[in-house]
């Protein structure tokens, strides 16, 4: 039912399942147009280099393209909700209206070398995030990994994002270059950086995650984006601090990391959710396209563990990325009390079939709603 004038209006979509909005709890916008870029590197770093050029050659008018079309192709696939790295905040204002995407505008802060205070760069952040009015989603802070970034920094915009009640996300334990990093303090991205001028002086005292925790990021208010390397007890420290995991599966693959270590995680109590990471970093098969798309991440997910169970695959994608965001009960389901936000896909098999169904969907979806809107209006017969 949808109300026009006032009225209540039912609407037969046929053989449809209707379920909620996708939750996208990992992105990155602004690189959409850079897909196929890049060849999968041997070692995580070179692809660190290659991307820093590629951004800096951008102009603003190139960013904000590849912002919108990231935007359309997460509203064809089913998304109604993301989690999106700012890499150029300028952007919001103009792209956010554009869209009727449910966005979560995650400013990214850089900040290895030192060359500003720490406080100058968490305040611009909290000024732009207090500009921004009217958009549908929130906003909050990504201090971009802790390789990339002093830890004071972090430490500020955990304290921050405590203090305001914002969401806090950045790039963790994704590379075993960082891991190594962080644990040993050596190896090829240990090198790079100390060449680069970065204070390698929080290297060699444990892994990323407890790098985290001597900075006070790691929280229920945390997305800590890939985890791909854990040391032990790590994952049980992330369970007690309730900090929330987005594993993108089509990335990890893109770099071949070692397996991502979901049983750990699960067995410490952790909630995993998916994103989809930006196509900078998906393979592209030559003279084929790629999209930003969750339902292309479920399946990864599942060729990846053919034991988890197509049910448990799109809880990750709806309810645990509403969870992670602070909004369980709002989005990611559909029930009394809860935005409505929801799609509708195409399937004619039996309801014992359906969340296999719904993890097979290809294409775009017969329809999207979000706040109560039609976003992609259905085709009625």
């Amino acid at each position: 039912m949808s109300p026009r004038n006032g009225r209540r209006q039912t609407l037969d979509l046929g053989e449809r399942v209707l379920m909620p909005g996708l939750v996208n709890a990992h992105c990155h916008l602004d690189y959409t147009d850079m897909a196929g870029q890049f060849l999968p590197p041997k070692v995580f770093s070179d692809w660190l280099k290659l991307i820093t050029v590629a951004k800096a050659e951008w102009s603003y008018s190139e960013y904000a393209a590849s912002w919108l079309k990231g935007a359309r192709m997460l509203l064809r696939t089913g998304t109604t909700s993301v989690a999106d790295i700012e890499a150029v905040p300028d952007l919001l204002p103009e792209v956010q209206g554009a869209t009727p995407l449910r966005v979560f505008s995650f400013l990214e802060m850089i900040g290895m070398r030192g060359q500003r205070q720490p406080h100058d760069v968490i305040q611009e952040a909290v000024t732009r995030i207090e500009a921004l009015k009217g958009c549908r989603g929130d906003a909050g802070l990504s201090p971009h990994s802790p390789y990339s970034t002093v830890p004071e920094l972090l430490r500020l915009s955990a304290e921050v994002t405590r203090r305001r009640k914002w969401r806090l996300t950045t790039h963790v334990a994704e590379s075993a270059v960082e891991f190594e990093m962080f644990t040993h303090g050596r190896g090829q991205m240990f090198d790079w950086l100390q060449r680069s001028g970065r204070d390698m002086s929080d290297c060699g005292l444990g892994s990323p995650v407890r790098h985290l925790e001597r900075c006070g990021a790691l929280s229920e208010r945390l997305l800590a984006a890939h985890v791909n390397y854990l040391a032990k007890g790590d994952a049980a420290l992330l369970g007690e601090r309730q900090v929330h995991v987005v594993h993108c599966p089509r990335c990890h693959r893109y770099f071949n990391h070692d397996p991502f270590p979901l049983r750990r995680l699960v067995r410490a109590g952790v909630n995993i959710c998916l994103g989809t990471d930006s196509l900078a970093s998906v393979h592209k098969p030559r003279r084929q396209s790629v999209e930003l798309n969750l339902f292309e991440e479920m399946r990864a997910l599942a060729k990846n563990e053919p034991s988890l169970s197509a049910r448990k695959i799109v809880r990750m994608a709806t309810l645990n990325g509403a969870r992670a965001l602070g909004l369980g009960g709002q989005i990611g389901e559909l029930a009394k009390g809860c935005f409505a936000d929801l799609i509708a896909l195409p399937f004619a098999g039996k309801v014992a079939d359906t969340y296999d169904g719904v993890l097979g969907h290809t294409g775009d979806v017969a329809a999207s709603m979000i706040d109560g809107q039609w976003a992609i209006e259905p085709a009625l017969g």
